[in-house]
Protein backbone atom coordinates (compact mmCIF):
# COMPACT_ATOMS: atom_id res chain seq x y z
CA UNK A 1 0.00 0.00 0.00
CA UNK A 2 1.27 3.09 -1.15
CA UNK A 3 2.39 5.72 1.82
CA UNK A 4 1.48 9.16 1.39
CA UNK A 5 1.99 11.86 3.57
CA UNK A 6 -0.21 15.12 3.87
CA UNK A 7 0.64 18.32 4.50
CA UNK A 8 -2.15 20.77 4.98
CA UNK A 9 -3.16 23.43 7.51
CA UNK A 10 -6.48 23.62 6.48
CA UNK A 11 -8.36 21.03 8.93
CA UNK A 12 -11.71 20.48 6.80
CA UNK A 13 -9.43 20.57 3.37
CA UNK A 14 -7.09 18.16 5.28
CA UNK A 15 -9.26 15.44 6.51
CA UNK A 16 -11.46 15.50 3.10
CA UNK A 17 -7.89 14.60 1.20
CA UNK A 18 -7.18 11.85 3.56
CA UNK A 19 -10.91 10.42 3.43
CA UNK A 20 -10.20 10.91 -0.31
CA UNK A 21 -6.67 9.29 -0.64
CA UNK A 22 -7.49 6.11 2.49
CA UNK A 23 -10.69 5.06 0.26
CA UNK A 24 -8.38 4.78 -2.64
CA UNK A 25 -6.23 2.41 -0.94
CA UNK A 26 -3.79 4.97 0.63
CA UNK A 27 -2.34 5.02 3.78
CA UNK A 28 -1.84 8.51 5.00
CA UNK A 29 0.54 10.02 7.57
CA UNK A 30 -0.73 14.24 8.31
CA UNK A 31 0.86 17.34 8.76
CA UNK A 32 -0.17 20.85 9.94
CA UNK A 33 2.75 23.36 9.52
CA UNK A 34 6.07 22.47 7.33
CA UNK A 35 7.70 21.75 11.07
CA UNK A 36 5.37 18.83 11.82
CA UNK A 37 6.16 17.55 8.71
CA UNK A 38 9.99 17.75 8.34
CA UNK A 39 9.84 15.90 12.05
CA UNK A 40 7.66 12.81 11.05
CA UNK A 41 10.32 12.32 8.40
CA UNK A 42 13.21 12.79 10.22
CA UNK A 43 11.45 10.01 12.42
CA UNK A 44 10.94 6.00 12.27
CA UNK A 45 7.27 7.19 10.62
CA UNK A 46 9.03 9.11 7.47
CA UNK A 47 10.45 5.57 6.34
CA UNK A 48 7.39 4.33 4.79
CA UNK A 49 6.84 7.74 3.23
CA UNK A 50 6.78 7.13 -0.56
CA UNK A 51 5.19 10.68 -1.41
CA UNK A 52 4.69 13.74 -0.03
CA UNK A 53 1.46 16.26 -1.13
CA UNK A 54 2.49 19.85 0.23
CA UNK A 55 0.28 22.81 0.65
CA UNK A 56 2.10 26.21 -0.06
CA UNK A 57 0.43 27.82 1.88
CA UNK A 58 1.39 27.44 5.40
CA UNK A 59 1.97 28.99 8.92
CA UNK A 60 5.59 28.77 9.71
CA UNK A 61 7.42 27.65 7.52
CA UNK A 62 5.81 28.41 4.23
CA UNK A 63 5.90 24.91 1.67
CA UNK A 64 8.37 26.53 -0.28
CA UNK A 65 11.33 26.06 2.37
CA UNK A 66 9.31 22.89 3.21
CA UNK A 67 10.18 21.45 -0.43
CA UNK A 68 13.69 23.01 0.04
CA UNK A 69 14.25 20.68 2.93
CA UNK A 70 12.78 17.36 1.81
CA UNK A 71 14.80 17.93 -1.17
CA UNK A 72 18.27 18.60 0.42
CA UNK A 73 17.25 15.68 2.62
CA UNK A 74 15.93 13.30 -0.07
CA UNK A 75 16.56 13.32 -4.03
CA UNK A 76 13.69 10.65 -4.26
CA UNK A 77 10.73 11.44 -2.36
CA UNK A 78 8.35 12.98 -5.15
CA UNK A 79 6.79 15.88 -4.17
CA UNK A 80 3.17 16.96 -5.38
CA UNK A 81 2.51 20.56 -4.40
CA UNK A 82 -0.52 22.29 -3.72
CA UNK A 83 -1.96 26.03 -4.46
CA UNK A 84 -4.68 27.83 -3.58
CA UNK A 85 -3.76 30.96 -6.15
CA UNK A 86 -2.73 29.09 -9.28
CA UNK A 87 -0.32 31.98 -9.51
CA UNK A 88 1.92 31.77 -11.72
CA UNK A 89 5.26 33.24 -9.29
CA UNK A 90 4.12 30.41 -6.86
CA UNK A 91 3.87 27.80 -9.54
CA UNK A 92 7.73 28.56 -10.74
CA UNK A 93 9.24 29.21 -7.18
CA UNK A 94 8.23 25.95 -6.26
CA UNK A 95 8.52 23.77 -9.03
CA UNK A 96 12.16 25.15 -8.68
CA UNK A 97 12.51 24.65 -5.10
CA UNK A 98 12.40 20.77 -6.12
CA UNK A 99 8.89 19.90 -6.64
CA UNK A 100 7.87 17.35 -9.30
CA UNK A 101 4.14 18.33 -10.17
CA UNK A 102 1.71 20.82 -8.84
CA UNK A 103 -2.04 20.66 -8.52
CA UNK A 104 -4.30 23.99 -7.93
CA UNK A 105 -6.81 24.07 -5.40
CA UNK A 106 -10.07 23.14 -4.85
CA UNK A 107 -9.18 19.82 -6.73
CA UNK A 108 -10.69 16.89 -7.31
CA UNK A 109 -10.56 13.43 -6.24
CA UNK A 110 -9.49 12.04 -9.07
CA UNK A 111 -7.41 14.78 -10.42
CA UNK A 112 -5.15 14.67 -7.29
CA UNK A 113 -4.90 10.91 -7.39
CA UNK A 114 -4.13 10.62 -10.91
CA UNK A 115 -1.41 12.59 -10.15
CA UNK A 116 0.21 10.74 -7.29
CA UNK A 117 -0.20 7.59 -8.94
CA UNK A 118 1.92 9.25 -11.82
CA UNK A 119 4.13 10.16 -9.40
CA UNK A 120 4.83 7.01 -8.26
CA UNK A 121 5.15 5.55 -11.32
CA UNK A 122 7.84 7.70 -11.77
CA UNK A 123 9.45 6.77 -8.66
CA UNK A 124 9.62 3.35 -10.00
CA UNK A 125 12.14 1.41 -12.02
CA UNK A 126 11.68 1.69 -15.22
CA UNK A 127 10.42 -1.89 -17.21
CA UNK A 128 13.17 -3.46 -19.17
CA UNK A 129 13.16 -2.74 -22.50
CA UNK A 130 11.73 0.87 -22.20
CA UNK A 131 14.04 3.37 -23.30
CA UNK A 132 14.86 4.69 -19.68
CA UNK A 133 15.69 0.80 -18.82
CA UNK A 134 17.93 -0.81 -21.72
CA UNK A 135 21.28 -2.17 -20.48
CA UNK A 136 23.37 -0.24 -23.09
CA UNK A 137 26.42 0.38 -20.93
CA UNK A 138 27.75 3.27 -19.79
CA UNK A 139 29.41 5.19 -22.52
CA UNK A 140 31.13 8.09 -21.57
CA UNK A 141 29.13 11.87 -22.97
CA UNK A 142 31.85 14.41 -22.65
CA UNK A 143 32.28 13.42 -18.74
CA UNK A 144 28.94 12.54 -18.25
CA UNK A 145 28.06 8.35 -17.92
CA UNK A 146 24.80 7.19 -17.41
CA UNK A 147 23.95 3.61 -16.29
CA UNK A 148 20.51 3.12 -17.84
CA UNK A 149 19.87 -0.22 -16.48
CA UNK A 150 21.57 0.62 -12.77
CA UNK A 151 19.75 4.05 -13.02
CA UNK A 152 22.85 6.15 -11.92
CA UNK A 153 24.79 9.34 -13.14
CA UNK A 154 27.97 10.21 -12.95
CA UNK A 155 30.08 12.98 -13.99
CA UNK A 156 33.56 13.08 -13.85
CA UNK A 157 33.74 9.99 -11.66
CA UNK A 158 31.25 11.94 -9.05
CA UNK A 159 28.15 10.39 -8.64
CA UNK A 160 24.99 13.20 -9.49
CA UNK A 161 21.79 12.56 -7.14
CA UNK A 162 19.06 12.97 -8.96
CA UNK A 163 15.07 12.89 -8.44
CA UNK A 164 12.96 10.16 -9.98
CA UNK A 165 11.40 12.97 -12.45
CA UNK A 166 14.87 14.20 -13.49
CA UNK A 167 16.58 11.14 -13.92
CA UNK A 168 13.83 9.97 -16.58
CA UNK A 169 14.10 13.24 -18.33
CA UNK A 170 17.71 12.37 -18.68
CA UNK A 171 16.97 8.86 -19.42
CA UNK A 172 14.34 10.02 -22.13
CA UNK A 173 16.49 12.74 -24.05
CA UNK A 174 19.91 10.61 -23.46
CA UNK A 175 18.23 7.95 -25.16
CA UNK A 176 18.27 9.90 -28.37
CA UNK A 177 21.26 12.16 -28.56
CA UNK A 178 20.64 15.46 -31.26
CA UNK A 179 17.01 14.01 -31.36
CA UNK A 180 14.58 17.23 -30.46
CA UNK A 181 11.67 16.70 -28.34
CA UNK A 182 9.02 18.57 -28.11
CA UNK A 183 7.70 19.83 -24.08
CA UNK A 184 4.27 18.04 -24.90
CA UNK A 185 6.20 14.84 -25.63
CA UNK A 186 8.25 15.16 -22.95
CA UNK A 187 4.69 15.60 -20.68
CA UNK A 188 3.40 12.44 -21.68
CA UNK A 189 6.76 10.35 -21.56
CA UNK A 190 8.42 11.56 -18.33
CA UNK A 191 5.17 12.85 -16.52
CA UNK A 192 2.49 10.70 -17.94
CA UNK A 193 0.16 12.97 -18.43
CA UNK A 194 -1.72 12.01 -21.16
CA UNK A 195 -4.15 15.51 -20.87
CA UNK A 196 -3.61 19.12 -21.78
CA UNK A 197 -0.41 19.65 -19.39
CA UNK A 198 1.86 22.70 -18.30
CA UNK A 199 5.26 23.07 -19.81
CA UNK A 200 6.67 24.78 -17.22
CA UNK A 201 6.53 21.30 -15.47
CA UNK A 202 9.34 20.71 -18.13
CA UNK A 203 11.01 24.09 -18.14
CA UNK A 204 11.84 23.89 -14.14
CA UNK A 205 12.70 20.19 -14.71
CA UNK A 206 15.72 21.26 -16.97
CA UNK A 207 16.52 24.13 -15.04
CA UNK A 208 17.55 22.03 -12.33
CA UNK A 209 18.93 19.40 -14.69
CA UNK A 210 21.29 21.75 -15.68
CA UNK A 211 22.61 23.40 -12.36
CA UNK A 212 23.48 19.91 -11.27
CA UNK A 213 25.15 18.38 -14.68
CA UNK A 214 26.44 21.88 -16.76
CA UNK A 215 29.57 23.26 -15.85
CA UNK A 216 28.10 26.63 -16.95
CA UNK A 217 24.49 26.12 -17.12
CA UNK A 218 23.29 29.08 -18.89
CA UNK A 219 25.83 27.65 -21.94
CA UNK A 220 24.22 23.61 -21.68
CA UNK A 221 26.42 21.12 -23.47
CA UNK A 222 24.24 17.95 -22.36
CA UNK A 223 20.42 19.43 -22.53
CA UNK A 224 20.37 22.14 -24.59
CA UNK A 225 17.29 24.04 -25.78
CA UNK A 226 16.05 24.45 -29.39
CA UNK A 227 13.89 27.59 -29.72
CA UNK A 228 10.54 27.27 -31.19
CA UNK A 229 10.87 23.51 -30.85
CA UNK A 230 11.61 21.58 -27.09
CA UNK A 231 15.15 19.94 -26.24
CA UNK A 232 17.78 17.68 -27.15
CA UNK A 233 20.72 15.87 -25.98
CA UNK A 234 24.01 17.10 -26.99
CA UNK A 235 25.49 17.53 -29.16
CA UNK A 236 28.39 17.92 -26.79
Amino acid sequence: MPHVLLIEDDASVRDGMELVLRRHGYGVDTAATGEQALALLAGERGARVELAVLDLMLPGMDGFEVCRRIRARSATLPVIMLTARGDDSDIVTGLEAGADDYVVKPVTAPVLEARIRAALRRAEPSPSGSAAGQADGTPDLGGLRIDRAGLTVTKNGTPVALPPTELRLLLELSASPGRVFSREQLLESVWDHTYLGDSRLVDAAVGRLRAKLEDVPAKPRYVQTVRGFGYRFGPL
